[in-house]
């Protein structure tokens, strides 16, 4: 998997990191040119410094939120239309996944809120991992920590009950937020327990081939419990 590079430091200025996010969200995306490593590389660079950093922990819970409001709405009209309840849980999606049995369409390439998993929440949650220490520093880690998980979440989901195919771009954004996690939580002074999805699929060993994005092939495999327990368990 990929590694991204660091940006330089720079001084917190108030009101800045809203205009980072803004500026990365209509900068960068998939119908902008740039592969979708080279446009996450890029907004790596425009994340540098304590202004960065907080953005790029306002990337990841804008995405989160808004995964959460799809999600919650999806369940809400499912549920209207079946008679049975669908509560969405943000700490564990995976029983409304199973419980719904196909009925969820997975929402992550059409947020309304304009951030593409791959480019800005990829970006920046190699941000976020990378000025782990610098994070704790600055913000309450734990529910950043939380919409890292949340997200991590959603992704494999989307391969297991929501019908995405997994490519190397996925499988890049997954890694990333599991070494994030990692490192997050190695920065804070007390680690919080690991949510239930993690814990259910670190207990599984199963390979996910993973595709070259722009063809049908398989190119690698990727084990989301093994990556997890060697990152989360060390």
């Amino acid at each position: 998997m990929r590694w991204f590079r660091r940006g330089s430091g720079r001084d917190k200025t108030p009101g800045l990191e809203q205009a980072l996010v803004e500026d990365v969200r209509g900068r960068f995306g998939p119908h902008l040119p740039g592969s979708f490593p080279d446009q996450a590389d890029a907004v790596v660079a425009v994340l540098a410094g304590d202004d960065g950093v907080v953005a790029a922990a306002a990337i990841l819970r804008e995405f989160a939120d808004a995964a959460y409001a799809d999600l919650r709405a999806q369940a809400a009209e499912l549920s209207r239309r079946t008679g049975y309840a669908f509560p969405v849980d943000r700490a564990n999606y995976r029983p409304l996944w199973r419980d719904t049995q196909g009925g969820l369409r997975w929402p992550l390439f059409t947020l309304p809120c304009r951030l593409h998993p791959y480019i800005q929440v990829s970006a920046a949650a190699t941000v976020v991992g990378t000025e782990a220490k610098r994070v704790v520093r600055q913000l309450d880690a734990h529910p950043l920590l939380a919409h890292v998980f949340e997200i991590l979440d959603l992704t494999v989901d989307g391969w297991e009950f929501g019908r995405v195919r997994p490519d190397t771009d996925g499988a890049t954004l997954a890694h990333r937020l599991i070494v994030t996690a990692r490192d997050l939580r190695a920065a804070m002074s007390d680690e919080p327990p690991l949510p239930q999805p993690v814990r259910e699929l670190m207990r599984r060993n199963n390979t996910v081939e993973v595709y070259d994005p722009a063809s049908p092939r398989v190119v690698a495999g990727f084990n989301p419990g093994k990556e997890m327990r060697e990152a989360l368990l060390a």
